[in-house]
């Protein structure tokens, strides 16, 4: 008889090109061996070159889609991505609270690899006040630390502060990544900070100077929320999705007229 797969739920909006959003994340699933389902928070109408516009989904709409899911085939691990309205958070947080989901990944998507702001501010504050403290993880890049925390990050001490206040506002371990903000030694690295409990970790990778980079976040937080649901420890999965990424990126498919999705295939 065949084993059951370990099963990640993608909570996160739509990107038709495929790079980004629940495309990815399922993709993303897969890649690591496990069943992905989704339920999709915003039709985004986007390719590799911006996104120029979105329709959100009801509150209503998205828990129709993921209550019968969960009932029906059970949650290993869940991650968020787009998340566009604080009706849409609300009805997320509660449907984790009722289903005691586990193995929570949240991606705090703000803003796309474009530019185009993806959920205004108080949408941020309902994301930060109910969906932080429910959160295994958050993996924030620099330019969403800054936005969630109000400061600017331009040193190594200021990632530690966005780190604690992140924590301070309800966040239980924050990955903070580093591929906007490299090392300044002669191997240029992308160097992520992970605080997880009372200590911080480097991971480190190599800075690929590419514009192929659309969807890296989706994917990495989908890979930490699979290597979760197979068990590994919370550090490891991340080291783990980080070097998954790095390889994504280096080996990028070069395609569109923007910015390339990264190569999401089968390890």
């Amino acid at each position: 008889m065949t084993e059951r797969p370990k099963i990640c739920l993608s909570i996160a909006g739509l990107d038709p090109s495929g790079g980004a959003g629940v495309l990815a994340d399922i993709k993303t699933f897969q890649a690591f061996g496990c069943y992905g389902a989704a339920a999709v928070t915003s039709v985004t109408f986007q390719n590799t070159t911006g996104v120029f516009g979105a329709v959100h989904q009801t509150a209503d709409s998205v828990r129709q889609q993921v209550q019968p899911v969960i009932d029906d085939l059970g949650i290993d691990a869940l991650k968020t991505g787009m998340l566009p309205t604080r009706e849409v958070i609300e009805e997320t947080e509660r449907l984790i609270r009722d289903n005691d989901l586990m193995n929570f990944v949240v991606d705090p998507v703000v803003r796309s690899t474009s530019g185009y702001d993806l959920i205004d501010g108080e949408a941020m504050r309902s994301l930060i006040e109910l969906l932080f403290p429910l959160a295994d993880l958050i993996t924030p890049n620099i330019p969403e630390a800054e936005r969630i925390t109000g400061i600017a990050i331009e040193s190594e001490e200021d990632v530690v502060t966005a780190a604690e206040l992140m924590r301070e506002m309800g966040a239980q371990n924050v990955l903070i990544k580093g591929g906007h903000f490299q090392n300044s030694g002669s191997e240029k690295l992308a160097i992520d900070h992970l605080f997880l409990n009372d200590e911080v970790h480097k991971i480190a990778g190599t800075y690929h100077k590419t514009t192929s980079t659309h969807g890296t976040g989706c994917v990495l937080s989908a890979a930490i929320a699979a290597n979760l649901a197979l068990g590994q420890s919370l550090l490891e999965a991340v080291t783990t999705s980080k070097q998954y990424v790095n390889e994504a990126i280096r080996t990028a498919p070069k395609i569109g007229h923007g910015h390339s999705p990264i190569n999401i295939k089968t390890i």
